[in-house]
Formats: C-alpha cells, structure tokens, sequence
C-alpha cells in the first residue's frame, strides 16, 4: 500500500549552485517513490514534470520527451498522488493564484502540492541545455536557458510549495512546472498572464530527503564558499 502522505525528494536545490550537476539517482527509482513530481536531468537536461506515472521531459529544443528508466537525476521530487479538490479559478493571475491557495489552503508551514488543470494565457516557460562536466555553476547554467511561450495553451501546473524554513532544500514557496494538454510544449513556468481552471491540492506529513552519497563530489564540496540563496533564487525565479 502507497503512502500518499509522503513527499520524496532526491538532492537539494541548493547542490545545484556550485554545479553538482552529476545524475545520482535514476528515473526508475524515483519513480518506485511516487506517481507525480519534477525535476531535472543530469548537466540540466531539461525540466521534468512527471504525472500519472509518465516521466516527460521538456529539452532545451522545446521537444516534450517520454525519458527511460536508466535516465539520471541530480534533483527531483515525487509521491503518491492522492489530490482533493481546493477551489476553482477564473481569468487569475499568478500572483492571484498563489495569493488564493495560501488563503484558501491555510497551511503555509508545511510541504503541499497543487495541480492547476485548465486554460493558460500568455505561458512563459523555460528550459536549459544540457551541460558536460566539468560543471559550471547553477548561475552560469542557466544563462544557456531556452525561453518558449504560448498566447493560449489547455494544460496542468504542477506546483510544489516549501515553506520558507526549508528554504534551499527546496525553493521556499511555490515550484512551478507545467505540461500542455497535448503534451507538445511545458518546462519550468516563469509566467503566465491569467489561469481558468480547478485547483486540487495534496499535503503532506512527511519529507523524504534522500542525499546523494555515493557522489564523491557531493561529499567533499565546502557550501560555505558558495552564494547559495542568492544564487538559487536568481535561477529558479
């Protein structure tokens, strides 16, 4: 029997910023965690939204790719998903939306996660090319991003809320991935103009922080010497 009330998470978003890019964990274990979740590729291959099981990838070229077991991961989260309905919304900004789970959900010192299913306007979203070792910083990473939009798009916001203690574990407050209907365009959400749709929410008791402890790099790296929140939050704006 699953447990739907436990968060998995592999990695630190924090290990991205001095570049420990290197894939520690496969797709096929993080999918023995969970049926839902995001993440990354090794070198920053791409942004990943996983639902219903399916692991798609959206690569810097803007293909939307179904990624195999063997495919490897510096950072991803996943669980159970056991979604109940919140509310619905109508032409809300992103601001709005966010301002409305909080309020509506009233929960803001523990992990939960949201799916918007519905109409976007004006989506802007990203994804970055993947790097080769030596790895540069998460910073100078990302500059290399692809920008992709839409002016209109069906599809579903996958978002993960940390609260601000847990801040550089995860991004403290909302992580947003998203996926179109047709599953031809997604990656990291940077924007969008208005959401109509419905808004279902999972919380969760439990955070599963899984280390990458074979990674000999990981292990010796000093963070002390690193710009890590700034840093962090520049890329993941």
């Amino acid at each position: 029997m699953t447990n739907t009330t436990v968060l998995y998470q592999h990695g630190t978003l924090a290990l991205l910023v001095p570049g420990l890019l290197a894939g520690t964990l496969t797709m096929g274990e993080l999918l023995q965690h969970g049926d839902t979740g995001i993440g990354t590729g090794e070198g920053l291959d791409g942004e990943l939204i996983i639902l219903d099981g399916t692991p798609y990838q959206v690569d810097s070229a803007g293909r939307v790719n179904v990624v195999a077991d063997a495919f490897t991961l510096p950072f991803a989260n996943s669980h159970f998903a056991a979604y109940k309905p919140l509310m619905t919304v109508i032409a809300a900004t992103r601001s709005a939306v966010e301002k409305q789970i909080l309020a509506t959900a009233e929960q803001p010192n523990i992990f939960f996660s949201v799916k918007l299913t519905g109409t976007f306007t004006d989506v802007t979203t990203r994804a970055v090319a993947k790097s080769q070792p030596p790895y540069d910083s998460l910073a100078e990473t990302a500059r290399h991003q692809s920008i992709f939009k839409r002016k209109q798009v069906e599809g579903t916001l996958l978002s993960y809320y940390a609260p601000q203690l847990f801040d550089g574990v995860a991004v403290g407050g909302f992580h947003h991935h998203f996926l179109s209907a047709d599953h031809d365009f997604g990656g990291h959400l940077l924007e969008f103009g208005q959401a109509s749709g419905t808004v279902m929410i999972q919380t969760f008791a439990t955070l599963e922080q899984h280390f990458p402890v074979a990674d000999a790099a990981y292990q010796h790296h000093d963070f002390s010497q690193d710009n890590i929140m700034a840093d962090l939050h520049q890329a993941e704006g």
